[in-house]
């Protein structure tokens, strides 16, 4: 073949993998997955296993499609450390934390040991393995999440966690990696070989985003067309942070290119916007690129070699380490015992280990290797079985699972953070609904994050920050400031702009009621409810009492009659259903409500109290219908 057909057939053969992933990009887009499922299936069609078209000749062998993969990491590192953002560290809660150190230290030590022990893997390659299994990554998770609308506190902490683990586990990898490579083993050369790898890494990245930085804030860089060069600029920055590192000492790069990428992605560049946007579309073909082509290594035989052994390797990543990690660092924070059975359940691995397991396994295969080919096929065998099934299940059942076991609230937004909203906050998160709090005062904002609340900074009469808070899927908006006229606001562009439900406003002057109840909000007035509740404290302190502990020992529910069985029955036949410890206490129809007789036949419409203990009345629900 000459050098111009060979030449041609490289270019046919890119052209159709980039086609296929944009292609699985588009099919997950569809059918609202992760893109690792279809990305991995055609590559698997084209390469070696399939039509037999993509082989690691296919690149000029084993050394150019190391350096192409490399490059790849590179870009792929540095995008998800550019959107490791400070402040989306600090809207998670302190779960995250304890995830990416404690935690990852369990997934890594634990998925080694289950190597070692099932596939009888030297202590390298297993911890390799670990090392790699312990990213999930926001590429596997976020697509899950666009389908899964769990808490915010939820999906803040799955997507951090993906995040920062990304970039952690591709650093510790390529410093274990290194370390396999060297004969003697010691703790002088491990320790020498990490701050060699790291510092180097910290270093140029550093440098590195410095010059990107200084440039885009000083440098008239062509007023025609400065986004586009902003964008440019930012990309040759992760390759030359990466190359430059690399070049110094082998396997330093990924370090790099992190440490540029989250200097960067903190630093309020101009035209952000703009490069995100463009590294997010330049990442996606290369995502695709690096997918597909792991097909030249990915063989069948690898897989099936495992056997029922690399079967009990995935069942212990995914049913005992997973469920492990995360009840221990979740303890103490405001997840629902099923937030955190989701949670254990959500765990897909995906861009990291796939790409850097490949990038390992081609340089093993290299004659200057000390270790033979059977690690190599060992280390590519087991990663992708393990992103394979954990896509598979975790990516398309985790809607499945998430209605299985309850955890997609209605959101509720409550705009002020103040005493009221606070508390208000904390008894709906008690129920287990979806709270998120707007607040424009810094340090109140602040304490209301370290309290472990979900809380957005902004002015909740600015319709962009409803909408940033996600009042276009809200159940309820509460306007509970300390400021009649702003609470006014905010209830009329939750009705106009967003066509919310409920939306309840606090009227802080009890003159100022009347004037929101004719504009059609509904009003709680603040010395109204006062009186209210010192009532009940006189006359009723038993019920006052109870009332106090709603959404704890006791709970009050409403629930609609539709189309459900409950149409047509007497409440004498309903009562006698229900669980233990729930009472029909109202039956409201047609504007009026009264406690009903046992003759009483429900009609489509009506809307019936329960009353009873929590678990009880939770009980009642899913038997009768959803909440009003």
């Amino acid at each position: 073949m000459t050098g111009a057909e060979a030449s041609g057939d490289l270019l046919v053969l890119v052209a159709a993998i980039v086609g296929l992933g944009v292609v699985s990009q588009l099919l997950a887009e569809r059918f609202r997955v992760p893109s690792v499922l279809f990305l991995i299936v055609a590559g698997i069609a084209i390469g070696p296993e399939g039509l037999g078209v993509l082989t690691v000749e296919s690149f000029g062998g084993s050394s150019g499609l190391s350096t192409i993969v490399g490059l790849s990491v590179a870009i792929i590192v540095f995008e998800g450390a550019f959107h490791l953002k400070v402040e989306k560290i600090k809207e998670a809660p302190a779960a995250v934390l304890r995830l990416t150190t404690a935690g990852a230290a369990i997934a890594l030590l634990g998925t080694a040991g289950a190597v070692r022990v099932f596939l009888g893997a030297d202590w390298d390659i297993a911890l390799l393995i670990g090392a790699l299994l312990v990213a999930t990554g926001p590429t596997v998770v976020t697509p899950i999440l666009k389908v899964v609308p769990v808490r915010d506190r939820v999906a803040a902490t799955l997507e951090t966690e993906g995040i920062v683990n990304d970039v952690t586990a591709a650093i510790l990898a390529i410093v274990l990696f290194k370390a396999m490579t060297v004969r003697e083993l010691t703790a002088d050369v491990y320790l020498q070989l990490f701050a060699e790898r790291l510092g180097t890494g910290l270093l140029v990245g550093v440098l590195v985003a410095a010059v990107v930085w200084s440039v885009l804030q000083y440098v008239d860089i062509s007023p025609d067309d400065a986004p586009r060069n902003a964008r440019l600029l930012t990309l040759a920055g992760a390759i030359v942070a990466f190359g430059t590192a690399d070049y110094v000492f082998a396997e330093a790069g990924v370090a790099a290119a992190a440490t540029a990428g989250l200097i960067l992605g903190n630093a309020n560049l101009p035209y952000e916007e703009e490069i995100e946007a463009f590294k997010g579309d330049v990442t996606l073909l290369v995502l695709s690129f690096v997918f597909i082509t792991l097909a030249a290594l990915l063989e069948f035989d690898q897989l099936f070699a495992l056997g029922l052994t690399g079967l009990a390797v995935v069942a212990v990543i995914m049913l005992v380490l997973r469920p492990l990690l995360v009840f221990l660092s979740t303890r103490g924070d405001r997840f629902t015992f099923r937030e955190r059975l989701f949670m254990s359940a959500v765990g897909p691995r995906g861009i990291i280990p796939a790409s850097v397991a490949t990038l390992f396994a081609i340089r093993l295969q290299t004659p200057a290797a000390p270790t033979n080919e059977a690690g190599a096929d060992l280390l590519v065998g087991t990663v992708f079985l393990v992103i394979f099934v954990t896509v598979v299940l975790e990516g398309g059942f985790a809607r499945q699972i998430a209605e299985r076991l309850d955890v997609i609230p209605m959101r509720v937004l409550i705009v002020g953070g103040g005493r009221v909203g606070r508390s208000l906050a904390e008894r709906l998160e008690a129920r287990g609904e979806n709270v998120v709090i707007i607040e424009e005062d810094r340090a109140v904002l602040e304490d209301l994050r370290n309290e472990g609340f979900t809380a957005r900074d902004g002015d909740g009469t600015d319709v962009e920050v409803l909408r940033g808070a996600g009042a276009e899927n809200a159940r309820t908006v509460v306007a509970a400031t300390g400021d009649d006229d702003a609470n006014l606001l905010v209830a009329q562009l939750a009705k106009s702009n967003f066509d919310v439900e409920k939306v309840i406003a606090r009227a802080n002057e009890p003159s100022n009621a009347a004037a929101f109840k004719e504009l059609g909000v509904e009003t709680i007035s603040a010395a109204e409810s006062t009186a209210w509740a010192i009532d009940n404290e006189i006359e009723r302190p038993a019920l006052s009492n109870w009332m106090s502990e709603l959404g704890r020992s006791g709970d009050v529910q409403e629930i609609e009659v539709t189309d459900s069985a409950l149409a047509g029955e007497r409440i004498a036949d309903v009562g006698s259903e229900l669980p233990n410890g729930v009472l029909i206490a109202l039956v409201s129809r047609n504007g009026t409500s009264e406690v009903p007789t046992p003759d009483v036949e429900l009609q489509r419409g009506d809307h019936v109290t329960l009353i009873g203990r929590t678990e009880a009345v939770d009980e009642a629900i899913e038997r009768c219908g959803k909440p009003v």
